[in-house]
Formats: C-alpha cells, sequence, structure tokens
C-alpha cells in the first residue's frame, strides 16, 4: 500500500509530490499519467511565464503565492541549470482612460512589494521600440522558463527521494476502502491511504471516478499562438 497516490503528472503533481517527499521521507509515493511524458498538457503548453503577482489584490494567498512562487522558481531554475530569464515586463496605457487604471495597477504592485517602476513613452520605446503608448509600467521580477525542463527535473528529483513514477498509466475507476482507495488503471491497480487529485482540466473527471461531485464544471478555452514569419521576427 502507498501512503500517497497523486493522479496527474503536471507541475501541480510533481510538486506535491517533491513536497510530500520532503515532508515525510519514509512515506511510500506514487505519481500516475496517463500520457507518456511528464507537462503533456497545461503545464507543457502556455507562454512559459514566471509571473510577479501584480494583478493580485494585496494580501490574498493569490498575491503571496505568486510572488513567493516567482522567487522560488527562479531560485530552483539557478540551483539545477535550468533554462529561464528574468526579463522582467513592461505594462502600458494606450489611450488616455487606461492611464488611471495603470496608475491603480502601480499602487497594487507597491502594496505587494513588488520592484516596479512608472516609466515614459520614450523609456517604453528603450525596451520595445514597436510599441506605441501613453505611459507604462515596468516590471522587473516576470521571467520565463521552460516548464517541461522543470517538471523534468522534479521528476528526477522525486525518484532520487525514492518516490515512484508511472507514465501511460490512466485511472479508470476509483473504489474507497476502510483504509483508504484501491485506483484501478489500464496498467494494475494501486492502494493507497491518501488519494491527491492533481489532474488539472480533468480534475472534475477524477473527482467523478471516486464518486464526488463537484460543485463547479471545468470549462477549457484553447488559446493559440502565431509564428511570426522570419522578416517580422525582430517585433
Amino acid at each position: 500500500m502507498y501512503d500517497f497516490v497523486i493522479i496527474g503528472g503536471g507541475i501541480i503533481g510533481l510538486s506535491t509530490a517533491l513536497a510530500l517527499g520532503k515532508n515525510y521521507p519514509s512515506d511510500r509515493i506514487l505519481v500516475l499519467e496517463k500520457e507518456n511524458k511528464w507537462a503533456f498538457h497545461q503545464t507543457g503548453n502556455n507562454s512559459g511565464v514566471i509571473h510577479s503577482g501584480i494583478y493580485y489584490k494585496p494580501g490574498s494567498f493569490k498575491a503571496k503565492f505568486c510572488r513567493n512562487g516567482c522567487q522560488s522558481m527562479v531560485e530552483f531554475c539557478q540551483e539545477h541549470g535550468i533554462n529561464h530569464e528574468v526579463c522582467g515586463k513592461v505594462i502600458v496605457a494606450t489611450e488616455e482612460e487606461e492611464l488611471p487604471l495603470l496608475e491603480n495597477l502601480y499602487q497594487r504592485g507597491l502594496a505587494n512589494g513588488l520592484k516596479i517602476a512608472k516609466i515614459s513613452a520614450e523609456e517604453v520605446k528603450e525596451i520595445e521600440p514597436y510599441v506605441s503608448c501613453l505611459a507604462g509600467i515596468r516590471v522587473f521580477s516576470t521571467g520565463i522558463v521552460d516548464y517541461k525542463q522543470v517538471c523534468q527535473k522534479y521528476a528526477d528529483l522525486i525518484t532520487a527521494q525514492g518516490g515512484e513514477l508511472r507514465l501511460n498509466t490512466k485511472v479508470e475507476k476509483i473504489v474507497e476502502t476502510a483504509q483508504g482507495q484501491v485506483l484501478e488503471t489500464n496498467n494494475g491497480s494501486f492502494e493507497t491511504r491518501l488519494l491527491i487529485n492533481c489532474a488539472g482540466l480533468h480534475s472534475d473527471r477524477v473527482a467523478k471516478l471516486g464518486g464526488v461531485t463537484p460543485e463547479a464544471k471545468i470549462v477549457p478555452f484553447r488559446g493559440e499562438y502565431y509564428e511570426l514569419v522570419p522578416e517580422k521576427r525582430h517585433l
């Protein structure tokens, strides 16, 4: 029997397994992922931004976790040699009516303890010549990272801790027992004391397998990326 089984091999599932391994080194931990690689869905298909936390309500958990997570992600990448860049970002107002909104965002950033600065339209052009605006905010802590690399390193560290990882293993049924749960998959059954659902956009479906009816339904929206032709890539 396992002490913890985690469903989902994205960044949430893997980071949860890594943290559990650090805090409970003698416990048996298993991560199940239905795809053939880690970070196959949402984690591996996004803009790869390390967010600063400027948009969140000051004092909220979102603001706290985002700010602390930004710092810890950069430190993790530095420690393990993962490709990343703390490039910062610029938020701009392009019309007069957006200037009060930009000021509110600036004050929110200050309240969240971020290193930010007001910059003029001319200063914005020094950073990005092809932006036309009235004013801007420079956020210094925003970065970019390859989250697939992050997840692969998480997987390596989990294995080094003694945790177990299984790809190509889809949970098909969850049975409650007196001791915990039995997970029936396409690759056999696994029994656990505690089950953690980190299945991302499929987490409501996984919850239903366990007899739970979620109050909310996940409705995913697909984003699309466009690649610039070579002669426009300077933009």
